[in-house]
C-alpha cells in the first residue's frame, strides 16, 4: 500500500452504535460523550482520517464511560483525509499550528463549562503539554513526534507504541521514554506486540488478536487518565 503509514488502513465512515452527540465547542464541531457536568474533561484529537472514524468514537465512548466528559474536535472542519488524497497537498493546508491554537480554544470552553481538569490524546497534546495547557498527555502510536518535543513536555505523558511502526519504531519510543525519566516527568510507556501504527482506532474486526490488543490499549489509556486526572 503506498502513502505515508498514517494513512494507510483509511476507516470505514459510518454512523450507528454511538452514545454520544456532535455539539459546537469553541467553533469546532466536536462529538461529545459521557456525562457534561463531569468536572474532568478528555480531548481525543483524531488523525487524518477525522473525528467521524467510527472506532475513534467508539473509543470516546469506552473513555466517557469511566466517568469524563469527551471531547472529539474536527480540527479539519469537514475536510479529512479521504482515500486517494495525495497527502502532501492534503497536509499544505492542515498544518498542526492552527490546530494547537484551536485545541488551546477548546480547552478554554471546557474550564468556562466548569471543568477543572484536562487530559489529551494524540499529536496536538505534546504542544499543550509542553505549556501546561492540560494536565495529563497520552499519545497513540504517535507521529511526526521527535525526540526534542518529547523533552519539552512538564506533565504526566502515556505513550502507547505499536511494535510495527515505521513512524515511530519501538527504539523511537524507548528515546521517548528515556526523555521523559530524565526530566523526570510520571509516564507510562508501553509498545504492543504484532499490531502496526493505527491500530487502536483502526484495528480490523476480524483478526481477534489485533482487537484484544486494541482493547488492552483502551484500557490502558483509561487506567492512565484514571491515575493522573
Amino acid at each position: 500500500m503506498s502513502g505515508p503509514e498514517c494513512c494507510q488502513n483509511p476507516p470505514a465512515i459510518s454512523s450507528g452504535g454511538e452514545s454520544g452527540e456532535v455539539l459546537q465547542i469553541a467553533s469546532l464541531s466536536s462529538y461529545v460523550s459521557g456525562n457534561p457536568d463531569s468536572k474532568v474533561a478528555v480531548i481525543l484529537v483524531s488523525d487524518v482520517f477525522g473525528y467521524e472514524a467510527p472506532k475513534l468514537r467508539q473509543l470516546a465512548d469506552k473513555v466517557a464511560a469511566a466517568g469524563y466528559y469527551v471531547v472529539v474536535p474536527d480540527f479539519f472542519f469537514g475536510d479529512p483525509l479521504t482515500p486517494g488524497t495525495n497527502i502532501q497537498d492534503w497536509l499544505k493546508n492542515h498544518a498542526p499550528e492552527p490546530a494547537v491554537d484551536f485545541a488551546k480554544q477548546v480547552v478554554q470552553a471546557l474550564k468556562e463549562k466548569g471543568i477543572t481538569k484536562v487530559g489529551a490524546a494524540a499529536k496536538v497534546v505534546v504542544t499543550l503539554a509542553k505549556d501546561a495547557e492540560i494536565q495529563v498527555a497520552a499519545l497513540l502510536h504517535p507521529s511526526f513526534v521527535t525526540v526534542d518535543d518529547i523533552k519539552g513536555v512538564k506533565i504526566p505523558t502515556g505513550i502507547l507504541g505499536a511494535e510495527i511502526d515505521k513512524m515511530s519504531p519501538p527504539e523511537l519510543v524507548k528515546e521517548f521514554e528515556t526523555a521523559l525519566v530524565t526530566n523526570e516527568v510520571n509516564n507510562f510507556v508501553k509498545i504492543y506486540p504484532g499490531v502496526s501504527h493505527g491500530w487502536t482506532v483502526r484495528y480490523k474486526d476480524e483478526d481477534a488478536a489485533e482487537v484484544k490488543c486494541a482493547e488492552e490499549a483502551h484500557q490502558d489509556l483509561v487506567q492512565w487518565f484514571g491515575k493522573c486526572l
